[in-house]
């Protein structure tokens, strides 16, 4: 049994609407990341992906669809659907029983191609009581940032100061999908959406192929000099009907939980490098930030005020761009972990901190308010 599991490779495509069709997409970013580590597709032992039927794929039998283009015929496979951390451990645990010493995982959205995502996220809810008063994913949001402000006088431009960061970070990283120089007041002066959101703290519809390899301890030595160690995972799901959740307590702090106990952190404010979390609303970063014991609860504005989680602060918060500008909805979770990859190896180019990062956090979430949250730490 492989007690160890390293990223040895990564590749991804970039977020803006692309005219190639879903086969050449994958099959790029499939073999760029097996040429970086001179493997080809017979090598592989065992396949994960994580891509969505209909909704936000536009496919059906969505596993089957682009076999021949990635993964190969007659491999050993498994899909995810939904977040696409879970495609990670599902990959590492693989591993880790001993029957492979490898495992591609791929992380698939074709974005340009899907209705809008609140068109898809409107079919989460309950169809007797939800769909009819019109819950979507971004309603859903709206409620959460009301009560989020309310109870700890977070304010709005505190929130819409996470979206000129973000955007402003993505001016640098090229995948990114909606980049720019903004300010507070150009934030808060964009299309209303679901009040208190404005369309700028809302993350786009974006495409996003991500092709990630696995290696054991073993295996990872022989394909490079610079492995990066899966440490520690945690997950969880909360309740399905929104009114039923505190909505400023998530889950989210249970994986986190998981994930550092097992990564054997004890203040992750002081021992997370940089982190690369999920964000499909502005808000939600310092939320995030909170439930990952950043800082206390409530405790985010004042972080970001401070310039805390900047590229060249303290702890760095989504270096990438985040979500926020790039937000392939299937593939965002994994694509978080392979920016933390990047990062820890010195290749994140114009977007990487400014100082030595040996331990990154990825994070991913799905469903109404943040209902499932996966959390990931990697390092060296």
């Amino acid at each position: 049994m492989s007690k160890k599991v390293a990223i040895v490779s990564v590749a991804q495509s970039a977020g803006p609407a692309s005219k190639d069709n879903f086969y050449d997409q994958a099959y790029r970013v499939t073999r760029e990341c097996l040429d970086k580590v001179g493997m080809t597709r017979d090598d592989l032992g065992t396949v994960v992906s994580a891509s969505s039927d209909i909704f936000h794929g536009g496919i059906s039998c969505a596993n089957a669809y682009y076999w021949e283009t990635t993964g190969a015929f007659l491999k050993n496979a498994s899909r995810q659907d939904g977040e696409s951390l879970f495609a990670f451990m599902y990959g590492a645990m693989r591993i880790m029983t001993g029957q492979y010493d490898n495992c591609l995982l791929l992380a698939l959205c074709k974005g340009s191609e899907n209705p809008e995502n609140d068109t898809c996220t409107l079919m989460f809810g309950d169809p007797f009581y939800h769909r009819n008063l019109g819950l979507t994913e971004t309603t859903s949001a709206a409620f959460q940032m009301q009560a989020y402000m309310e109870k700890y006088g977070v304010t709005k431009e505190q929130c819409a100061k996470v979206a000129v960061k973000n955007l402003g970070n993505a001016l640098r990283n090229p995948y990114a999908h909606r980049r720019g120089k903004y300010t507070v007041a150009d934030i808060l002066n964009s299309a209303p959406a679901a009040a208190p959101l404005t369309d700028l703290q809302i993350a786009p519809k974006s495409e996003g192929f991500v092709a990630m390899l696995l290696a054991s301890e073993k295996k990872a030595k022989k394909l490079t000099d610079k492995p990066v160690w899966f440490k520690g995972y945690g997950s969880s799901l909360d309740t399905y009907f929104l009114g039923d959740r505190d909505l400023l307590k998530t889950q989210l702090r249970t994986a986190a939980a998981q994930a550092y106990k097992m990564a054997g952190i004890k203040d992750p404010k002081k021992e997370i490098d940089v982190a690369e979390v999920t964000e499909p609303y502005a808000f939600q970063e310092l939320l995030w930030c909170e439930e990952l014991g950043f800082c206390k609860p409530g405790g985010a504005g004042k972080m970001i005020d401070k310039g805390t989680t900047e590229i060249s602060g303290a702890l760095p918060v989504n270096p990438s761009g985040g979500v926020l500008a790039n937000n392939p909805y299937v593939s965002r979770g994994l694509q978080r972990l392979a920016e933390g990859f990047l990062q820890i190896r010195g290749e994140a180019g114009e977007h990487q901190v400014d100082k030595k990062v040996k331990t990154a956090l990825a994070h991913g979430t799905h469903g109404f308010a943040g209902q499932c949250h996966a959390v990931a730490i990697i390092g060296v």
